[in-house]
């Protein structure tokens, strides 16, 4: 498993624990939105076997423990598999490299809900390519952050530039440049 894998694994663990598994939702509704005490015997159990950690956390520290323990309950056994390799995963990797996806992890939390769903809907599509075209992708992101800083922003905004264009738009802007292809892809409709 290479660094980045790692890394992404460990990402992807994390983003989908802070958004919530959609079980998850099952789980949160049998208390109250608010409540900051366990609300049935599991939590009772768990709070009881960490007296002393529980007494020290304030109340939205408590919040975010039941939350999460809600989630962790709601999970079938191979989600919580999962999440304990990436978890070990994570703790496998060096301080610096935990550092990077903590800090990712608190990126993530700050995005708007409808950036996540955006972010985790092109995650699953680039989950559904073919190896070699996942391997593509991933090359040509390489050589992306290999660029010059100002190269990378000239492409990001010929690239928003280029989404805003109308269907019509782009043919035209492929006629100038002579960017028209000789040979269509197989299933891709003509430019």
């Amino acid at each position: 498993m290479t660094r980045r894998t790692r890394i992404a694994g460990a990402l992807m663990v994390a983003a989908l624990i802070v958004s919530g598994w959609p079980s998850a939702n099952r789980a949160c509704a049998q208390s109250p939105p608010g409540a900051v005490e366990p609300s049935n015997d599991a939590e009772r159990a768990l709070i009881a076997k960490h007296p002393n950690e529980w007494a020290q956390l304030n109340p939205q520290q408590r919040q975010r423990v039941l939350e999460n323990y809600r989630r962790w309950q709601a999970m079938r056994p191979e989600e919580r598999d999962k999440v304990q390799r990436n978890f070990q995963t994570f703790r496998d990797l060096p301080p610096e490299e935990r550092k990077r996806v903590l800090e990712g992890l608190r990126k993530w939390r700050q995005l708007p809900q409808a950036r996540r769903e955006e972010l985790q809907h092109a995650y699953a599509h680039w989950r559904g390519l073919p190896p070699d075209q996942r391997d593509r992708v991933i090359k040509r992101y390489q050589q992306f952050e290999q660029l010059p800083p100002a190269q990378r922003q000239r492409m990001l905004t010929n690239w928003h530039r280029w989404q805003q264009m109308t269907p019509e738009q782009r043919r035209e802007a492929r006629r100038r440049l002579g960017l028209w292809r000789q040979h269509p892809r197989p299933g891709a409709a003509a430019p």
